[in-house]
């Protein structure tokens, strides 16, 4: 990193730290699957690979950023790993074909993309698959994989279950203990084991979509690299269980969601909403593969699953030539097809939104109100966000103003809070 006379000692370890965990947020959950894979211990293995974080936030202020960082924190994550398969005094064949192979490849720059020789072929499927371990409670494997495939803190956790913090470093914990203690191995697993855990993993995955679709936390709106990933292992579990419904209606969802990503952001980073995006820059080829997706799983029989209703709900808007020509009748009634199946606070005020566009603001505000109280949406900057819209069209703008003002002292992302603060500001500016 080439370092400016102008810039202050504070300035260089401000950016090499923001450096390092932008590479952080990249390569961790491969640092996390290429250990596990060595030393056959998930927690071990994300447990190390934080080590080599600590040691990287060390020594590259004094260093400098490596030319490549990504392989410098593989490289030390792995001589982690050979140190702990020294002190362990493991059996001597397994360590020394262990230390001879990280040995050789300690100078290397791995190849991520080399497929794996088992039936899944993507090592963190194999992860999540390993996380996913029917031994830990259900709630315990998503917050246990999320946090380390998705990289995602307890506090974005928390949010995308709305629960307390508190409640998700619990079973985040738990689930590393058990996983500890049960000698489980890192493993693939077949057959019946693979379609016990399928359930879970897809739900990690579904999440980390979402996790890059709408990043809780920071100054960017998307995550693509997250949206790339969960599409491929999607994609890949497809192939796996070609005849479960779930896996082709979940492809379908992140397919059609993601054909919107060139028009959901301006040249500067900033959120465009969905009634304002221009449709020519939505992926047309993505959105065919899409609906061919979610056609295979209404043929499989589960057109009425979690994630089939939900790409049908994304096929509504992606069928529209125009915001006008949206279905929102049919888009309201599959949000109550979901609600049955799901009691959800979050798929009402999805619904709600929905019933405000058919059947107008009062209406949509009425849907509203009836889930409102419900504590797990107090902290929730959606809620206010959509009650500030409805009563904008109303017309009652000093309650939409101090909506929007709620809605963005309540939002984590920046792009969302500004947004936000933009929208109250614009009708403050009607009024004077």
């Amino acid at each position: 990193m080439q370092r400016s006379a102008a810039m202050t000692a504070a300035d260089i370890d401000q950016t090499v730290r923001a450096t390092i965990h932008a590479t952080w947020r990249v390569v961790q959950p491969r640092l996390i699957a290429t250990l596990s894979r060595m030393l056959r211990d998930v927690p071990l293995a994300e447990e190390l690979t934080q080590d080599a974080l600590v040691t990287a936030l060390e020594a590259w202020p004094a260093i400098g950023v490596p030319d490549n960082p990504g392989a410098w924190l593989m490289t030390t994550a792995k001589r982690r790993a050979l140190d702990h398969l020294r002190r362990g005094r493991m059996l001597a064949d397994k360590h020394d074909m262990l230390a001879r192979d990280m040995l050789q490849e300690q100078e290397t720059v791995p190849d991520f993309d080399t497929a794996l020789d088992d039936d899944i072929g993507d090592e963190l499927l194999r992860l999540i698959f390993t996380a996913c371990h029917p031994v830990l409670s259900r709630e315990g494997r998503t917050a246990l994989a999320l946090r380390m495939i998705c990289g995602l803190t307890t506090s974005e956790i928390a949010r995308a279950y709305l629960v307390p913090e508190a409640t998700i470093s619990q079973r985040i914990v738990r689930a590393k203990r058990t996983l500890s203690n049960s000698g489980l191995a890192y493993e693939t697993p077949g057959g019946e084991a693979l379609s016990e855990r399928l359930a879970s993993v897809l739900e990690v995955v579904y999440l980390i979509f979402n996790e890059g679709y709408l990043a809780a936390r920071g100054d960017e709106w998307l995550r693509p690299q997250l949206c790339e990933e969960a599409l491929r292992m999607g994609r890949v579990l497809a192939g796996l269980a070609p005849d479960e419904p779930e896996v082709h209606g979940l492809v379908a969802l992140m397919d059609l969601n993601a054909s919107r990503t060139r028009a959901r952001t301006d040249a500067n980073g900033d959120p465009i909403l969905l009634m304002d995006q221009d449709r020519t820059l939505w992926d047309w080829l993505q959105i065919r593969r899409g609906l061919r997706s979610l056609e295979r799983a209404g043929e499989l029989g589960g057109g009425g699953g979690f994630y089939a209703l939900q790409a049908a709900i994304a096929a509504c808007h992606a069928r529209a030539e125009s915001p006008g020509a949206t279905n929102w009748q049919r888009i309201a009634q599959l949000y109550a097809e979901l609600s049955r199946l799901v009691r959800s606070p979050i798929i009402e005020l999805n619904r709600a939104v929905a019933v405000g566009m058919a059947s107008g603001p009062q209406a949509g505000l009425d849907v509203l109100d009836a889930v409102a109280g419900t504590p797990a949406l107090a902290a929730y900057h959606h809620l206010p966000a959509v009650r500030g819209d409805f009563l904008q069209k109303l017309g009652r703008l000093v309650e939409a103003r101090q909506a929007f003002e709620a809605a963005a002292q309540l939002a984590t992302n920046g792009r969302e809070r500004a947004l936000m603060q933009r929208r109250a500001a614009a009708i403050e500016a009607r009024n004077i």
